[in-house]
């Protein structure tokens, strides 16, 4: 059980928002498959039929920036500081994808437990969104109780200071 946990929480530190997406990045999946980047990499290239831009897309150089600047681990510690080519960044189906593409025993068990992240990421998500309206509930209920308390506290002042002071005489003048 520990054990799964650990995996369960190297994957989900893996997975980035890019272009308004959860993805995985190549370098990360091919540690989590031990393979070589370049394998996964020239596999995908041999079947990219298989991986429309909705599955996989190649980043920017801008975005590449944007990573590195946020995690300090994307820098390489051998052959260079960076690589030379862009990486590729997949979504869920294209992480799916890849272990028929990969075909290997490992790049199965990975990818399963890399779908029961995406599956707990959108239970989390859909959580959070049911506390969220809970919690715009109370506050709009609070704000409504708080003017009412408003208008009870204006009601009792007036009874304590009215707002007359002071009144003219009733009554004819002689």
């Amino acid at each position: 059980m520990k054990q799964t946990q650990i995996i369960d929480e190297r994957i989900f530190n893996k997975i980035f928002l890019i272009r308004g997406q959860k993805v995985l990045l190549d370098r990360d999946l091919a540690e989590l498959y031990n393979i070589e980047n370049k394998v996964l990499k020239q596999a995908v290239n041999r079947n990219s039929d298989r991986f429309p831009e909705d599955f996989m897309f190649e980043l920017t150089v801008e975005e590449l920036k944007s990573l590195r600047s946020q995690i300090v681990t994307l820098e390489k510690k051998s052959k260079g500081q960076h690589s030379k080519y862009l990486p590729y960044a997949f979504t869920e189906q294209g992480v799916a994808m890849l272990s028929s593409v990969l075909r290997s025993k490992r790049a199965v068990e990975v990818n399963i437990g890399i779908m029961r992240i995406f599956v707990k990421m959108r239970q989390m998500i859909s959580g959070y969104k049911e506390l969220l309206l809970k919690v715009e509930k109370m506050e709009s209920l609070q704000l409504q109780d708080k003017n009412d308390i408003e208008n009870i506290y204006s009601i009792i002042k007036e009874l304590l200071e009215p707002i007359i002071k002071k009144r003219e005489p009733i009554g004819f003048i002689k």
